[in-house]
Parts: C-alpha cells; structure tokens; sequence
C-alpha cells in the first residue's frame, strides 16, 4: 500500500478556500477508487497556509492514470475552479507502507 501526500502552499489567506475545495471533491476522488482514506489536514506548527491532501492506495500506476481521467470530470473541474487564485506552490510525498 503507497500513502500519498499532496502538500500544497497556498496564497495568504486562502487555505480555508483550498479546504472547502477539496471536502466537496473528496467523494468524487474515493468513487474512482484509487484514492482511499482522504483526509485533509492543515497546518498547526508548520509553514503558514499548508493545506495536505493524504490518501492511500494500493496501486500507485492507477492512482497516477485515475486522477488525469477524474479531473476531466465537468463536475469536478466545477468543485475546483479558483483553484489555481488559492496555491502559491506544493509538492507531492509517496511512501510505501511497510
């Protein structure tokens, strides 16, 4: 199993905006099936506005192709638009559980 971290830095004052995105995008996310146990975290002693998308999955090559075809989705390119006036920078961390 991989455990997938999205860490994204947001512009000042907009992580709360990132978050409300993200909770109303995490169903459709889960319904693909390759992203499990989504949870939304944020920064309490960290840099200022960290928003972390963490997810797990079992199949990292599906992961990769199940989120180009999810972001297609009308759907959801409507639950994220703005996106893009929210992030100032991020990375992704993929780790194998052991």
């Amino acid at each position: 199993m991989y455990l997938i971290r999205e860490v994204f830095q947001t512009k000042p004052g907009r992580a709360k905006d990132l978050v409300k995105m993200f909770k109303q995008a995490a169903p459709h996310f889960e319904k693909i099936g390759e992203m499990n146990n989504m949870k939304i975290l944020t920064d309490v002693v960290s840099n200022y506005w960290t928003v972390v998308v963490e997810s797990e999955t079992e199949n990292i090559g599906g992961f990769f192709s199940n989120m180009r075809s999810a972001t297609m989705s009308d759907e959801l390119k409507e639950i994220m638009k703005g996106y893009m006036d929210c992030v100032a920078g991020g990375h992704r961390e993929i780790f194998l559980v052991e």
